[in-house]
């Protein structure tokens, strides 16, 4: 499965387990109805399921726990995907009615309740538990599963336990969860190779620094450093997910164990899979533990410049100008317009004719995040937030301390890396013209060539290690910042690309070219972390009215919102490109029919990257049943796969 025959083209669609929806759903997507959209994927002669990660990430009881790529465990399933429908009924028929008036109520719901569906069915399992454990315990299969898994669920049981993420004292009720959702994960994987439909998951990149992992193997994590990745389309502040980074040293050591164990545990489930962002085997954007976004990183592992190197380039190295936030009067100015004296006499210290710095209790980003978490308020929706004016405030000051020209290197302090999008920022046009063009120079050597042969070889030390641990398909995330020397590790390891047109690789294009897309690719017109396409078509008129024109080749004004032919001929142009698979959302699929696709396409987003707190919550509106029955739009989708050779 690893190799695909050459020149073989398949379709295939994306979509979250969450965001599923059955008549008989429990508030979010399950195991059971997993098994429904691979129906409907058969039926239209896809030949792939694309889904998000399904690791539980159960960690503070909280809706914040909907985020998917902060997983608590690399191996447990999370306990929201259990199908109640394949399990017993209650014997109390009290309670059960009240399960069943839940379900009906939560399934109604436009969106998920992730916090009343996680309550609801770990209390539902709970019962289930009290009423059938010990024979389910004292069971052969039972007593298998836990002697087959043990390496990772001892582990994970004792978290559970000493961490109170389940309401239990019991170590097997957490085993009991976990055979419960491996049987219906291994049922659905089997009915999707039944049905000729590839399953493909999806590796995050990075562990919740609160998890089990990073509890039981501590020496494999580097906690005093937070995961992200630089600007990009996606947030133009970068990201910081919160994450340890790893301590590959460490890894290596033992041949990356760690790492093989994880992707041979994804082959019991998945026939395929994505290596979310793929780029920090190559090198991870650190993030400083006292930092909110993501500006003040700097790459790890990275080959930092000394102050000779940088001046070797005609930049005189001012520690107190280039090192430490550079605020002027005129910066203050152009940050809190009619707040400067407030933001002087509140947050700041003067120190010699115009310029200023940060007091002692503000001069981070964490300070300042503290400061104002204090202050918020609780709204109509019980979240806390700011007034819009906080928030402004908040990002001022945040931008202010991030107003530097190098960062000092993590590990050494007498090495610097150059600040990412400096140019940017205010310290930037303090610079001489000449000063500019040194800085650019330095900054394009660092970020574009200076460390490709490193990182070329950091990735070699651990990929190949992985794509042979298992016979899965293997496919990367290779969007954002990408060196030069990725596309050489893919193609010498045979890895998929990832292709987005609105996102071409090639930095001198507007829009990629869809019959340039490499063979060994995967194409697409959006993800879960990016509009969907009938969103982007709306977001910025002018740059849809480009695409009209110059990529389409229609003359006149684009139509809006995206009319159905237009959706139409999109997708056809997708699925005609040379890469082996077009994998395109539901989301972008149900653009295609008017009659199908939600009427609010600003309803149809998954994710906001640049917003850490998203709530993870989008469910398809259409019940799979019904997208099964809709005879006229899956003819609609097999004539158009068939045409283009998939």
């Amino acid at each position: 499965m690893r190799h695909l025959s050459e020149g073989t083209r398949i379709a295939g669609t994306a979509v979250p387990v969450f965001s599923l929806r059955t008549k008989g759903s429990f508030g979010v997507g399950d195991f059971g109805d997993l098994k429904q959209m691979i129906k409907w994927v058969a039926n239209t002669k896809q030949g792939i399921l694309q889904i998000l990660p399904i690791n539980d990430t159960t960690a503070t009881h909280t809706w914040t726990d909907s985020y998917p790529y902060s997983c608590i465990s690399i191996y447990a399933l999370h306990p929201q995907y259990c199908d109640l429908r394949q399990l017993p009924r209650l014997k109390d028929a009290k309670k059960q009615a009240h399960f069943d008036g839940l379900q009906q109520q939560l399934n109604a719901l436009p969106q998920i309740d992730y916090e009343a569906v996680n309550n609801a069915k770990i209390e539902f399992l709970s019962l289930l538990y009290a009423q059938e454990g010990k024979e389910i315990c004292a069971s052969t299969n039972f007593k298998d599963f836990v002697k087959a898994e043990s390496l990772w669920l001892k582990p994970y049981g004792e978290f559970c336990l000493q961490h109170n993420i389940y309401p239990t004292t019991d170590v097997n009720f957490v085993y009991y969860i976990q055979f419960i959702l491996d049987r219906q994960m291994r049922e659905a994987h089997e009915y999707a190779r039944e049905m000729g439909v590839m399953l493909k998951g999806d590796i995050p990149i990075g562990v919740n620094r609160h998890g089990c992992d990073a509890w039981a193997e501590p020496r494999y994590f580097n906690m005093n450093g937070q995961a992200g990745a630089p600007p990009d389309n996606f947030s133009a502040n970068g990201q910081n997910w919160g994450f340890p980074t790893y301590n590959w040293d460490e890894m290596l050591k033992d041949g990356c164990q760690w790492w093989i164990r994880r992707f041979q545990n994804m082959a019991k489930y998945f026939d395929a899979y994505r290596i979310d962002h793929v780029l920090g085997f190559f090198r991870i954007w650190e993030i400083p533990l006292h930092s909110v976004h993501g500006l003040l990183g700097q790459f790890s592992p990275a080959l930092a410049m000394s102050r000779q190197e940088i001046e070797h380039y005609g930049l005189y190295l001012s520690d107190e100008f280039m090192t430490e936030p550079f605020i002027a009067d005129w910066v203050i100015d152009r940050f809190f317009p009619g707040k400067q004296d407030m933001v002087k006499e509140q947050f700041l210290v003067h120190t010699h004719d115009d310029i200023w710095k940060m007091k002692p209790e503000f001069d981070t980003q964490r300070k300042v995040e503290k400061y104002f978490v204090q202050k918020t308020t609780t709204g109509k929706d019980g979240k806390t937030q700011l007034t819009a004016g906080e928030v402004a405030l908040r990002d001022g000051l945040y931008s202010l301390i991030s107003n530097v020209l190098f960062v000092r290197d993590h590990r050494n302090p007498q090495l610097f890396h150059p600040r990412i999008a400096a140019q940017l920022d205010p310290v930037y046009e303090t610079l001489w013209q000449h000063d500019k063009d040194n800085f650019n120079r330095l900054y394009n050597d660092y970020y574009y060539r200076r460390n490709n042969q490193f990182w070329y070889e950091e990735a070699m030390k651990k990929l190949p290690k992985l794509v042979d641990a298992t016979d899965m398909l293997v496919c990367a995330e290779d969007l954002g910042m990408v060196p030069d020397c990725v596309p050489w590790v893919l193609n010498k390891l045979q890895i998929l690309s990832l292709e987005l047109q609105s996102m071409p690789k090639d930095s001198s294009l507007k829009f990629g070219i869809l019959a340039k897309n490499p063979w060994r690719s995967v194409c697409t017109i959006s993800s879960h972390d990016s509009a969907t396409m009938r969103m982007w078509w709306d977001e910025d008129w002018q740059r849809s009215q480009e695409y009209y024109n110059g990529v389409l080749g229609y003359e006149g004004a684009a139509p809006h919102p995206m009319p159905e032919w237009l959706a139409d001929d999109i997708v056809m142009r997708h699925l005609e490109c040379p890469s082996a698979l077009c994998i395109l959302t539901i989301q972008d699929w149900l653009a295609c029919s008017e009659k199908l696709r939600l009427a609010d396409a600003n309803a149809e987003r998954i994710n906001i990257p640049a917003n850490p707190r998203h709530y993870w919550r989008y469910r398809m509106h259409l019940n799979i049943e019904d997208l099964i029955a809709a005879n006229d739009f899956n003819e609609k989708l097999r004539g158009m796969i068939r045409g283009a050779g998939r």
